[in-house]
């Protein structure tokens, strides 16, 4: 039984009733593939945070497992998102494209972008999308300040953020309310060709002049600083004798919308872990002693 299903006994079921509520957390989890007996820690939701012995077996811990006894009241709520954009968002197009069509167990809530008559503010406003923007400037008087995107966010109960082609740099205030819950994604195999001033062309431009064989994608955390986020994700493209920076950045994309959208998957269905040495993996949905 797929996570699709489960979507769809969670829309069919009234989850205020206690006993039907257990049948569906029964339900979902199976389809989820979480086990009974995954004893890990979540460091994400305020109503479940729970502390939680480590599990001997993995050392992981995750971030939606809670006593046995308490799961059973409790289910997998669907995911409220924002992303951000400085562009065409064909990345946030395809997730919008998952999201509505049950690929993704999360909405998203908010779009922000630096640029509000980008094709990605367009889009959003379009499928019924807030956009606001960020940051604020001396031409902007609309814009936020840090501190209003943060209040703004959480009005919007926002659960994660997703970078798809934001050039801004990320202020420390927004990385701490949202800690390890801020994604991005580069066109490159980080940490090669990462960094300040490497976005779009210039990144493929870079990789073909270095003579490398391969390139690709990387979804990566967030932190205080360009691309040096802890990764998660990453997908291999070649690179061709001949190829040009536009040529290489069509292959790249192709594997950027893919990967972005199954990663959002993983993250919306609490499947992302840690390991003791702070490297995050994704488990998988169909094996849970499988990860990625």
């Amino acid at each position: 039984m797929s996570s699709t299903t489960g979507i769809r006994v969670y829309s069919s079921i009234n989850v205020h009733k206690s006993l039907e509520r257990r049948r569906l957390c029964r339900v979902y989890t199976r389809n989820l593939s979480f086990g009974r007996q995954c004893l890990e820690k979540p460091w994400f939701a305020p109503e479940l945070a729970i502390e939680k012995p480590r599990d001997s077996r993995t050392g992981f811990t995750c971030r939606n497992c809670v006593p046995d006894a308490e799961r059973e009241d409790c289910a997998v709520r669907r995911k409220k998102l924002a992303v951000f954009v400085s562009g065409g968002g064909s990345n946030f197009r395809s997730i919008h494209e998952a999201s509505v069509g049950g690929l993704v167990h999360g909405d998203v809530a908010v779009l922000v972008t630096d640029k509000p008559g980008c094709g990605g503010a367009e889009y959003a406003r379009a499928n019924g999308i807030p956009v606001i923007l960020f940051p604020k400037t001396k031409s902007s008087a609309e814009g936020l300040s840090s501190i209003d995107l943060i209040t703004t966010l959480r009005k919007f109960k926002v659960d994660f953020i997703l970078l798809a082609g934001y050039l801004k740099l990320i202020p420390a205030e927004l990385v701490q309310a949202y800690p390890k819950s801020i994604l991005n994604i580069h066109p490159s195999l980080l940490p090669a060709f990462g960094g300040k001033g490497f976005y779009g062309l210039k990144v493929h431009r870079a990789v073909i002049a270095s003579g490398a064989r391969y390139s690709g994608p990387t979804v990566h955390f967030v932190d205080e600083n360009f691309d040096t986020g802890r990764t998660l994700a990453q997908r291999v493209v070649p690179v061709l004798a001949n190829d040009t920076a536009e040529e290489l950045a069509a292959r790249v994309l192709h594997e950027e919308h893919q990967v972005y959208v199954e990663v959002v998957s993983a993250l919306c269905e609490d499947r992302i872990v840690w390991r003791e040495d702070g490297v995050p993996l994704i488990r998988s949905r169909e094996d849970p002693n499988v990860y990625t």
